[in-house]
């Protein structure tokens, strides 16, 4: 396994102290970066071991906070914070500009090749950079197929890839259709895997405590949505021959 360095890192965002989970590869050369964005409930040891399983890989990854340090594992108290906040645009942008300045500022994050991975509230925070026009070489998102206002997709200069699971009651077919017509309509570079029988957050392991209606792991797409985000970086991140 390659030795990896990781540290935690604030910055301000949201009216919030926000506390971020970086993973540097070995070595000291700049290196591709990527954002990684949280579910709805918060920055917690899922995303931390993803973002150390991406540096392992030779990437600059830093897992972005939603709420000021908290993980809210009370499903009302998440709704009660990402429903506006999902709602609200600017301050989605807001978030994930702060966090993308942070990993922009590490000497090692090559700034000429960053994408942006979220899942849930973190993914619907990296369509939104992209909606923003932030220079970004990928956007991926799984479970988060949020549209954005009219016309702002046409600023999305990347490839956006998506994931979602078949049964995911929180982005039904007809969500998944608004968000497929708006990256078309806006000429985006875009694909859509519509993972069979798995609902909301399948990806995610099993949690603890309470959590919403239609929310569930599955195992075999969970592995299956991430290698095909490795794909992703793979094919944005490298540089051509």
């Amino acid at each position: 396994m390659t030795t990896i360095t990781t540290r935690t890192v604030e910055y301000l965002a949201d009216g919030l102290t926000m506390i971020g989970h970086l993973a540097l590869p070995a070595g000291a050369d700049r290196r591709p970066a990527v954002l990684l964005g949280p579910e709805g409930m918060g920055l917690s040891d899922v995303e931390r071991r993803r973002a150390d399983a991406l540096a392992e890989l030779g990437y600059v990854a830093l897992a972005f906070d939603l709420h000021g340090g908290r993980y809210l594992d009370e499903p009302e108290e998440m709704l009660a914070r990402c429903l506006p906040l999902l709602a609200d645009p600017d301050r989605m942008r807001d978030i994930g500009r702060a966090a993308l300045d942070t990993l922009r500022a590490e000497p090692r994050t090559d700034p000429d090749r960053i994408a942006a991975v979220g899942y849930g509230t973190g993914g619907a925070i990296a369509l939104e950079l992209g909606r923003a026009g932030v220079d970004l070489r990928a956007i991926g998102t799984v479970n988060g197929l949020i549209t954005g206002r009219p016309g702002e997709a046409a600023r999305i200069r990347c490839p956006v890839w998506a994931g979602v699971g078949s049964e995911d009651p929180i982005m039904p077919p007809a969500q998944r259709e608004a968000f497929t017509a708006e990256m078309q309509a806006a000429g985006v570079d875009w694909r859509l895997v519509v993972y069979g029988g798995a609902l909301h957050a399948f990806h995610h392991p099993p949690v603890d405590h309470a959590a919403l209606p239609g929310v569930g792991h599955h195992p075999q797409h969970a592995q299956r949505a991430w290698h095909d985000v490795l794909g992703l970086l793979t094919e944005c991140l490298t540089p051509a021959e």
